[in-house]
Order: structure tokens, then sequence, then C-alpha cells
């Protein structure tokens, strides 16, 4: 053991070992509950060793797979290596990696998608099978035997209280300083015996700052000193500035109104970089004494915490850019008295949300005029990610908003469309759409009412006359039906897209006059 180890408590430090003796360890066939959340940490050496474990195996013939279940995405260094030897039989609850989701959408790795709150009590109820192995980076060990969590929790309390042999990753490079910052919560149980989580202020400590875990359970540890695969976000393009806009601009109604307070209320947003434009605009704009109840810190929501515009923050990660970390770092102690990193469970909890009242914000890859949303799915069957969080906050949320620019693909999609291919949330769940082009309230509203308005509102100009020509034929055709739809051409447009590459820009009447009107279903659609 080295002398600057972080292994503190002395029963514990015979058992550590080399991420390939540890790796070792692990059989084919059982499943593995990891650490990570959205980049942040997640064991890096002892996947890695068990992927050339698991390669050197398939070589000699011997088949060898695991399932692997964490808290959202991890990175390359565990769903990469492993997805590229083929060593993934399941994957759950979420994942980002683009080999994974190579082999999930090749029919190679079989998938769940799971709404992120429901992961711990699943496992608990013993709907998901048995957690056999769990694989956790800490930042340290007491002398007590605590565990120090690291740069995020996700499920790891579940993992080690529910698996039978622990895998323990400390990592040096993790900030020491991040002791103290964390709030684990032991108070759940299980059905009937349920009680009330005493959470009511999103910045309340209502748990203990360490993981435990039986020491019996612990079979290894590996000492590492690797960061987290966390890049720097791309500056907010234009369209997410004026998306960013037209939210704080609904924000400022809304607090005329009497609807909200002028602090707000607790906000989520969801990763990546609309959202973090998102923030940005609400560091600059009029709202003071703002409070967030989120699954993830990013860049924007620290820099909210550096200027003073948010007083608090509650997460279960932080994904930062290199940059944020080291002003996070730099910082620590400050940051460390409001920022509250949670298991998943609670972050995500459907009932802290809808009682805090949070003002939910994530993205979407469409939605169709009557405001379904489809957040995983490229042309109905290809997996992007996954759910993560955004069922969680949305069905809760005091108000729900879904963004994103209303075109993709150099504008040969569009996002808003007339039925998704997929759906995710539904129309009962979703409040408001934003893209660029602006923002459309459907709270109220029919679904007659808010066809019109999405396509007024939200559709790129390119599409809107054809989104409306849809529209007016299915209102037309369907004349008194709750949701007008042309089932036939609904779907047209992803079929259209994954044919020619493109969504269609053609009225019927237009496309009609150029194909003589017999060979399109746009043009065949009852008129």
């Amino acid at each position: 053991m080295a002398s600057d180890s972080r292994v503190l408590n002395s029963a514990l430090r015979s058992r550590i070992m080399s991420a390939e003796e540890a790796a070792a360890l692990i059989p084919s066939g059982v499943n593995v509950g990891m650490s990570g959340f959205t980049g942040a940490g997640y064991p890096k050496q002892v996947p890695a060793a068990l992927a050339k474990r698991i390669m050197d195996s398939n070589l000699n013939g011997k088949k060898f797979k695991i399932g692997v279940w964490t808290g959202a995405s991890t990175a390359p260094e565990l769903d990469g290596a492993l997805a590229m030897v083929d060593g993934v039989e399941m994957r759950l609850p979420y994942q980002s990696d683009p080999i994974c989701r190579k082999r999930i959408n090749a029919g190679e790795m079989e998938y769940i998608d799971i709404h992120l709150s429901h992961v711990a009590q699943s496992v608990w109820f013993g709907f998901l099978g048995k957690l056999d192995w769990a694989v956790i980076e800490v930042a340290g060990i007491t002398e007590e035997g605590h565990l120090i969590p690291a740069s995020s929790i996700g499920n790891n309390k579940t993992w080690l209280d529910c698996a039978d042999k622990v895998i323990l990753e400390v990592n040096s490079w993790q900030h020491p300083a991040l002791e103290g910052m964390h709030d684990i919560y032991y108070g759940t149980q299980l059905p009937p015996h349920r009680k009330p989580i005493p959470l009511v202020r999103p910045d309340d400590r209502i748990g203990e700052p360490y993981l435990k875990v039986d020491p019996s359970k612990i079979v290894a540890i590996v000492e590492t000193d690797l960061k987290d695969r966390n890049s720097a976000f791309t500056p907010p393009d234009q369209a997410s500035k004026q998306i960013a806009g037209h939210i704080l601009e609904f924000f400022e109604h809304e607090v005329r109104k009497g609807r909200l307070p002028r602090e707000l209320l607790p906000l989520q947003s969801g990763v990546g970089n609309i959202a973090n434009a998102v923030m940005n605009g609400l560091n600059e704009g009029p709202f003071d004494n703002l409070t967030a109840y989120t699954e993830v810190l990013q860049d924007g929501m620290l820099d909210m915490l550096r200027s003073g515009k948010l007083t608090s923050a509650s997460s279960t990660a932080l994904s930062l850019s290199p940059a944020a970390l080291a002003e996070l770092y730099t910082n620590i102690d400050d940051y460390r008295r409001r920022i509250v990193l949670r298991p998943q469970e609670i972050s995500n909890h459907p009932e802290l949300i809808r009682r805090l009242g949070v003002l939910a914000m994530n993205g979407m890859i469409e939605a169709d005029i009557y405001g379904n949303v489809n957040s995983t799915h490229v042309m109905g069957t290809q997996i992007m990610n996954g759910i993560g969080g955004s069922g969680d906050f949305a069905r809760n949320a005091y108000i729900s908003i879904f963004m994103t620019p209303s075109t993709a693909k150099g504008g040969d999609i569009s996002c808003i469309v007339p039925m998704v291919s997929h759906t995710d949330h539904t129309e009962h769940d979703v409040q408001v759409i934003v893209t660029e082009q602006g923002l459309a309230d459907l709270r109220g509203l029919s679904p007659k009412q808010r066809a019109k308005v999405v396509i007024e509102n939200c559709a790129h100009p390119d599409f809107k006359p054809v989104l409306k020509d849809y529209y007016r034929r299915a209102n037309s055709y369907a004349a008194g039906r709750h949701t007008p739809h042309l089932l036939e051409e609904a779907l047209s447009w992803h079929l259209r897209y994954l044919r020619s590459g493109k969504m269609p820009r053609d009225t019927a009447d237009e496309l009609s006059e150029r194909v003589g009107g017999a060979t399109s279903p746009l043009a065949r659609a009852p008129q």
C-alpha cells in the first residue's frame, strides 16, 4: 500500500490488488451494478481489465458476457470497452456510448430503458433479477470503513446494499474535499412500510455523508488515479440562445400572471448544450435567489452558483467540463455548502418533484402537433440514448417543458411532425414545447387547439405549410374526431426520410400537381 493511500481502514488494506486480479474474480453470466452517472464517478480500471479478459475468453472459444447496470451513462472506459468485445448481455437503465448503441440497434445487446427513479426500487422488488456483483468508484475509505462517494452517486447505495460481492475502485483523482458534499438517505423502505421522505427544501440534508457496505462483501480494492471523461461543452449556438430566450420570456410572463414566484421554483435541466444555454440565460436574467432540484449539475448551473443567482443545487452527479471542474475545486469549500449530491432514487423521486414544484426542462428528438414527445428513438426503431430522468420530472413537474431545434440533419428533418414515431411522453405530460421558432403553451388546450399552437409557434417555416395542410385535411376527413389523423399518412414523413433522406416540404395539392396525383401517399390521402 502506498503511503498516500486513501484506504485508511486497516482491516481492508489486505484486499488491495490490481485491476486484473479484481476482474479475474467476476464470472461470466452475472449481473454487475457499476457506478457512474453522465460520465462522472464510474469505475475505470476494472471494466477495462474485464474487457481484456472477455476478449481473451472469446478468442479461446468461451463466450463471456455479463449484465451491466449503472446509474445512467458512463464513458468509453466502461460502456465502450465492454461493448467493443461484445461482453454485455443486458444493459440498463441508460446509455449514450456509440459502440453500445450500435450493438443494441443491431440486436447484439439487450437493453432495458427505464425511468431512472424506478431502477433502485425495481432491484429491491426483484423485478430485474439477481444483482450479483457491484463495482463502485469512491473517493476514499475512512478509518471506520465508511466510503467517501465520488463525483456521482446514482444507484451506488442500492448496488452496495443488494450485491453479493463488491469491488471498490478508490480513485485518488477525485478531490478529497468532496467529502461532506453527499447526502445518502437510508430511510427508504419497501411497501407496505414506506414512510414520507423528510425533505421539504431542495437544499435539505436528510441522510449521511458516506456510503455504507458490509465489509464481508468487499472482495477487492483497486487503487486508481484516473480522471472522469468529461469534455468541454460547445458554446451555445443561435438556435439554443433563441430557445433560452423564449423560456425566459415565458417565466417572466408566468411571474406577471402570479403563477410563479419572483424567485421561480426549483429548476431541473436535462443534459446538453441547449440546457446550458437556458442556464446561461437565467444567469443573465432578472430572477434572483433561485434553487435547483435536478439530476445532473452542469457548467451552466455552476456558473449560476458562482454568480449568486443560484443559492443551492441538489443533484446526483457533477457533469462538468474541465474548466468548470477546476473552478469547483478552486472554491470547493463554498460549493460544498451549496451543492448536495443524493442517490438518484431521491434526486428523481416523483413525490419530491411534485411536492417541491419543480420546473422541468428537457430535450427531445421530436414532438407531434398534438404534444406527444419522442425523446429516445430515431425514426421509430433506433435507440439513441434512453428516457433517463425526463419522465420522472415531466409527469410530476409544476411545469414540464420540452425543447429542441425545429429541424435536424441540416434542415432535412422536421422535429415537429404529424405523429411521433415513438412516444415517451404523452400529450398528458407535456405542457410546453419550445423551438428556436417560438414557444407553445399547451396548458388547458384540447388536441385541436394544441395542434394549431404547435404548428404556428414551433414549426420551421420550411415545414409549416405542409403541417398546416396535413392538419386541415385530417380535420376535414375526421370531422368531429377528438384527435384528427390521417393514419395512412401520419408516419409517412419518417418513411419519406428513410427512402429519400428528406422529409416532405410540399402540400398535398403541390405534390399532386407535380406527380400527376397518383403516386404519393400525400396525393392519395383523403381530401
